[in-house]
């Protein structure tokens, strides 16, 4: 797997992009939706990175800064096909790592309440990931998790 900052341009990219809103939409209420589309992941904050098998576009992940010491992760995605082929693995670590070199003490995310989110939620257990309070901008919301990570 190759994992490289991506410009977001490419058709693959869009395609796997839409896939991700389609299925948050299809398991939250729209106002829960709290995934971003290509024009918010441009951001100045975000860097979004693509993971690659040889030419096939295998998943995305980025991490946002929301300030010099906390970040957080957002759309991290493995295209359906590659599921369970550790794509989600491979992007954790990436982003992890990133988030370290660049001395953020704590990393956090947004993930869905609904059953569908359950293997998100047991990656981000495994890597030490706790249940926390919303963060940011973030209120309660019933069908989102808040989850965080201190890193020092």
């Amino acid at each position: 797997m190759l994992i490289k900052i991506d410009d977001l341009t490419s058709n693959e990219i869009a395609e796997l992009l839409t896939e991700h809103l389609q299925d948050m939409y299809a398991a939250s209420p729209p106002e829960c939706v709290y995934a971003l589309d290509l024009e918010k992941l441009r951001k100045p904050e975000i860097t979004f990175w693509s993971v690659w098998g040889g030419n096939q576009l295998m998943g995305c992940g980025a991490l946002k800064e929301l300030d010099v010491q906390h970040a957080e992760i957002k759309s991290m995605r493995s295209a359906n096909r590659f599921r369970g082929q550790g794509v989600g693995k491979a992007m954790l670590e990436h982003i992890l790592q990133v988030a370290r070199e660049r001395n953020y003490t704590r990393i956090s995310l947004e993930t869905g309440s609904p059953d569908f989110f359950i293997p998100a939620r047991k990656l981000y257990e495994r890597y030490g990931f706790e249940y926390c309070g919303p963060f940011g901008d973030y209120r309660e919301d019933p069908y989102s998790m808040f989850m965080t990570k201190k890193l020092v």
